[in-house]
């Protein structure tokens, strides 16, 4: 429990400062999922197979993978505002570029660096955390994830819009106008933040690895976040083709599917409380218990579309609490070495996404949807089963 002291001593984090962080992730997150509504349309107009086109979301999730491998730890080494502001000028190219491609192999490369590039928040987390008073940290790690949350619904919900009425590559162009405009206002706002260790970059790598051996608080939640990750990578790689062909709807509709997601926005700050007052084992276990139970509603999204929205409110609800007491036990662990603490977490947590993408793709092109369900099914359970033991007091 906080201390009187920790309770009144008033917090570098300023609510302008907060609010400018939390645009800041809103706009640059949601570039990862882009791509969701549009791979329906992506793959009519260079004629490629579901399994062609899932290599877009693949490597948009293994480019994020990479960018949090090899850039977010230097978090730790250098001063955050530049290499935060550099991050989002290439995202604003990367993000032209796949406006631009003239194939389907310039467009995956262009989506490796766009997830590359977009992982702002795995600087922004480590940062409002080293800024905010102990007692409410919780609360304003979950400030940053809704921003982050409804970034990823309002990039789904954008591009499939703009591409029903004009084509998918207005999506990224507005996307890129969008961080522009935020990239100004965080320029203005930003503070410096001195870094945490003078490490040379192999050495600071090398150190990542000896963080994941030492620390058993950033094992454990890193690992249930990657199995969550293959439930959530797998059925945003699958749903706009089952849409598209079991019941004839296009990128528009594709889109407006991730509004149920808003529920889980909902969640955030009050799972950071619930994580604060009551620690993270009752939170893991009641998000992923939402999980399992979304997988077992998307079987019948085959007979039915209202199946598919219901279960999209759960997986969102149930992946945001988990993720929320994860990232906040993950960042308390080691308050020296943050960057590199959300460098694990977050490499797992997308590579369960990269994982699930590709492994669902072709689950999906050789046996149909009920396969991605099962697999979503499996994965959940695995998470919950290394949650129950890993949690024990």
């Amino acid at each position: 429990m906080p201390t009187p002291a920790e309770r009144t001593t008033e917090s570098p984090l300023t609510r302008r400062l907060l609010i400018v962080i939390s645009l800041l992730v809103f706009s640059t997150a949601g570039t990862i999922h882009f791509q969701t509504p549009l791979l329906g349309q992506l793959a009519a107009e260079f004629n490629a197979t579901p399994a062609a086109v899932g290599w877009i979301p693949t490597l948009t999730f293994a480019g994020f993978f990479c960018g949090t491998l090899f850039l977010v730890p230097l978090g730790d080494r250098i001063d955050k505002r530049p290499l935060m502001l550099v991050q989002m000028s290439a995202l604003i190219v990367a993000l032209l570029a796949m406006a631009a491609a003239p194939s389907l192999t310039v467009a995956a490369a262009a989506s490796f660096m766009i997830g590359t590039c977009c992982g702002l928040s795995q600087h922004a987390i480590p940062l409002v955390s080293e800024l905010a008073r102990p007692d409410e940290r919780g609360r304003v790690v979950g400030t940053v994830l809704s921003g982050v949350f409804t970034g990823l619904l309002y990039a789904r919900v954008m591009s499939g819009q703009i591409a029903e009425r004009f084509s998918w590559r207005w999506s990224y162009l507005v996307g890129a106008a969008i961080i522009f405009v935020v990239g100004v206002l965080a320029f203005a706002v930003l503070p410096p933040v001195p870094p945490k260790t003078r490490l040379p970059y192999l050495k600071l790598l090398r150190s990542v690895g000896d963080l994941f051996i030492a620390h058993r608080r950033i094992r454990h939640p890193s690992a249930v976040q990657f199995c969550t990750g293959l439930c959530y990578g797998g059925f945003w790689a699958t749903m706009a083709g089952m849409l598209l062909t079991v019941h004839g709807y296009g990128p528009a509709v594709a889109g407006l599917i991730g509004i149920p997601g808003a529920a889980g926005i909902l969640v955030a700050r009050p799972a950071g409380r619930w994580m604060d007052r009551h620690g993270i084992a009752p939170v893991v276990t009641a998000g992923i218990s939402l999980i399992i139970a979304a997988q077992v509603v998307f079987g019948f999204a085959l007979a039915s579309i209202a199946f598919l929205i219901v279960g999209v409110a759960m997986l969102d609800c149930g992946l945001r609490a988990t993720l929320v007491a994860n990232q906040t036990a993950v960042t308390n662990a080691a308050p020296d070495a943050r960057s590199r603490a959300t460098t694990i977490f977050t490499s797992h947590m997308w590579g369960g996404n990269a994982a699930g993408a590709a492994i669902a793709s072709i689950a999906y092109a050789h046996w149909g949807w009920y396969a991605v369900c099962a697999l979503g099914v499996m994965a959940a359970s695995t998470a919950l089963v290394v949650a129950r033991v890993t949690n024990r007091p």
